[in-house]
């Protein structure tokens, strides 16, 4: 079988941040990669799920919320994968981004969608964690740039 796109991006020399991860018609998948895979620890589950809800819920209610595909968490948890239509810019993205990780970081209030009725496992949220975790990435992206999109090469 061919070889997927994501296998061939060098996970050994890859730093925390934000990159463009592929396009396929009309919509783009960015890697916001929050730990160096193989090196740090990786994310806790409930601090992943919690920071899922909290930043697509953001996302969604933005001002580019028909733009929105999908928000979520990469099986190997360092990181997440955030999916949006071509017709967003990739400035707009990476504020986006930026915007809904410091509401995540500062949120107080009742986690969006934590109810049997809402949430396939209601049960399994970390609002510190995930206030940590959005922390963490504010930083690193405070400066981040359309230039920075690209992964790095050896």
């Amino acid at each position: 079988m061919e070889k997927i796109a994501s296998f061939t991006i060098d996970h050994t020399i890859l730093p925390k941040g934000m990159y463009l991860s592929r396009t396929d018609a009309d919509t783009v998948t960015y890697d916001i990669r929050t730990r160096r895979p193989n090196v740090e620890e990786v994310m806790e589950n409930g601090a992943i799920h919690t920071l899922e809800h909290l930043f697509a819920t953001y996302a969604r209610n933005s001002e580019h919320k028909d733009k929105i595909i999908y928000f979520g968490p990469m099986g190997c948890r360092t990181g997440f994968y955030f999916i949006a239509t071509d017709t967003l810019s990739k400035k707009d993205v990476i504020e986006l981004t930026k915007s809904a990780m410091e509401f995540c970081a500062t949120f107080n209030e009742e986690i969006p969608g934590v109810s049997a009725e809402e949430c396939g496992n209601y049960r399994d949220h970390d609002l510190d964690g995930a206030k940590k975790e959005a922390s963490m990435m504010c930083e690193v992206l405070k400066d981040w740039t359309e230039e920075k999109l690209n992964y790095p090469t050896k």
